[in-house]
């Protein structure tokens, strides 16, 4: 049996005040768990220590979470509607009704840069949801079964690497027509190849393990082993890599929309609030630069994030 989560007192030890922290935590890090409850949690407990001794990727962390936040409680926290115009009231600077200014239209930028929180998040969330299966499944087929497979999935591969991401996507949206999810299928689709690429490196090196002979000795099929055990281990890896291109997708997606063949009009994109704003940066440069400044802290969260998660999630790491 697992146990009690954390076994703060016992009928043979003293209910010592102020105690209690200090005994969870010597709980935690147990050099010899009890059960496979404890041993995840301190497994857990270790990460988190690690992570927070980052300061810059608990800023990270900060930032995504107040971008999940901010869009979660967009309708709460914007004061105007992000599409309403109010031609009386275009280009005003920066103000106490209208904290970041307005727009060519009139629209509170502060607003929209609120809601457009909420189609960053979309893009990001569908892109990495759509790439990473598809990458981690590519790469793990082609390093387990090697041969003619893999070199077939790693030349296609090769083919989408030699293109730059923007100019690739800017491909096939022309081809899907322009609107927010043929950008998101067009991001998908280059993104996929460098997850492919560290999913094959990590199933090469994992294919010849004892562990997968045991198990291949027991009667496991290709299937169960690259499911099974091939890519839970490449999982870590993934999910650093995936954090850091999210930066990457974010100005991806704020350059298609910058091009206007993102999100149209009147969505409050980023991207497509800039090119709007181009027009004005003499002048009225607060509505280019504001959604600017929201791409480069999102991005910078993301970065930072991923820096922390690769300390915490790399294997190699001498300091774990």
């Amino acid at each position: 049996p697992d146990g009690p989560a954390c076994p703060m007192t016992t009928r043979s030890s003293p209910r010592i005040p102020g105690n209690r922290p200090q005994r969870c935590r010597q709980w935690l890090l147990s050099t010899a768990p009890q059960s496979r409850q404890q041993a995840r949690l301190g497994r857990a407990y270790q990460a988190w220590l690690t992570f927070s001794d980052n300061r810059l990727a608990l800023v990270g962390l900060g930032i995504i979470a107040l971008l999940v936040a901010v869009a979660a409680l967009a309708p709460l926290i914007a004061p105007f509607h992000p599409n309403s115009p109010e031609l009386g009231q275009r280009l005003m600077a920066p103000s106490t009704p209208h904290w970041l200014g307005t727009d060519e239209l009139g629209r509170d930028i502060f607003s929209r840069i609120i809601y457009g929180s909420r189609l960053t998040l979309y893009v990001v969330v569908l892109v990495a949801v759509i790439a990473a299966p598809v990458g981690i499944l590519i790469g793990t087929v082609a390093g387990y079964a090697g041969g003619v497979i893999d070199l077939g999935l790693m030349r296609i591969t090769d083919i989408f690497l030699a293109f730059p991401k923007l100019i690739l996507a800017l491909a096939f949206v022309s081809a899907l027509g322009p609107g927010i999810e043929n950008a998101i299928i067009a991001i998908a689709v280059t993104a996929w190849p460098p997850y492919a690429r560290i999913a094959r490196a990590e199933t090469i090196t994992i294919r010849n393990s004892d562990f997968i002979r045991a198990a291949r000795l027991q009667g496991a099929g290709p299937i169960r082993l690259v499911w099974g055990h091939v890519m839970p281990l490449c999982l870590s890896s993934l999910i650093v890599r995936v954090t850091l291109d999210m930066a990457g997708i974010i100005l991806t997606a704020a350059g298609l929309g910058f091009l206007g063949l993102g999100a149209q009009p009147p969505l409050p994109e980023w991207g497509a609030m800039i090119s709007s704003g181009r027009k004005f940066m003499l002048d009225q440069w607060w509505v280019a630069a504001m959604p600017g400044v929201a791409i480069f802290v999102v991005s910078l969260g993301f970065n930072l994030l991923g820096d922390g998660l690769r300390d915490v999630l790399d294997p190699r790491a001498e300091d774990r």
